[in-house]
């Protein structure tokens, strides 16, 4: 049966984007506890890719939804917003968010599940963007980075699969996936209503010729697409 996650509007009764760092500070101590690292509860027929990119003063977030795990393409949105957070490593979040979320509202019909390019958990509140946006959506969410935020791992092994755990402040935050042989892992971890051996086998399904997993890799090529149209 198709999951049908109705996005929820909590986000725009219960908390304002806040412009500065105190009331953001706030909020993420609110968001943090609100976090649930599960397992998935049921196999998603939908999945949604995530990225923003920046430009003169704007964010611009583009979302794409696939079916799962077949990957057929179903529908994109996008959104342009302007930026109103200051750039502060560990609250990203706060300046994408905004124009995340109206992407995310613009696909038909809404996801399963999303996946960011982005962290989830793996951060130093145990909320990157995966995080802060599932526990607002009420969906689950799935950050996969390609660089690392927080934590240390050991180098897994060579091949598409293998994998190490991240650890940071002696817990278990996310893991380090080789998605194809011999290539720079990525940095998996859960954001929201998945737990990490999900999120992993989730990557791997929508991990196709390339390293980064489809959902992403598309959402960050659009997003790039867009942004050198603001340019021209």
């Amino acid at each position: 049966m198709l999951l049908k996650h109705k996005m929820p509007m909590k986000h725009k009764n219960m908390i304002n984007w806040p412009d500065n760092i105190e009331d953001a500070k706030e909020v993420q101590e609110v968001l943090r506890k609100q976090v649930r690292i599960v397992p998935l509860k049921r196999y998603p027929e939908t999945i949604a890719g995530v990225d923003a990119a920046f430009h003169e003063g704007k964010v611009i977030a583009v979302a794409v939804l696939y079916d799962y795990p077949g990957l057929a393409p179903i529908d994109e949105s996008e959104a342009v917003k302007d930026i109103t957070f200051p750039y502060i490593p560990g609250f990203l979040s706060f300046r994408e968010g905004p124009a995340v979320i109206c992407a995310l509202e613009g696909l038909e019909p809404p996801p399963d599940i999303i996946m960011f390019d982005g962290q989830g958990i793996a951060h130093p509140k145990r909320l990157g963007i995966a995080a802060h946006i599932g526990t607002l959506l009420g969906i689950p969410t799935i950050g996969c980075a390609k660089s690392r935020l927080v934590g240390s791992f050991k180098e897994p092994g060579p091949h598409k699969g293998d994998r190490s755990p991240l650890i940071y402040k002696d817990c278990t935050v996310g893991s380090v996936l080789r998605s194809r042989d011999r290539v720079r892992p990525l940095f998996i971890s859960p954001g929201h209503l998945i737990d990490i051996d999900g999120a992993v086998d989730i990557v791997l399904k929508c991990t196709l010729r390339y390293r980064l997993p489809e959902p992403t890799r598309m959402a960050d090529r659009r997003a790039a697409i867009l942004k050198r149209g603001f340019r021209s």
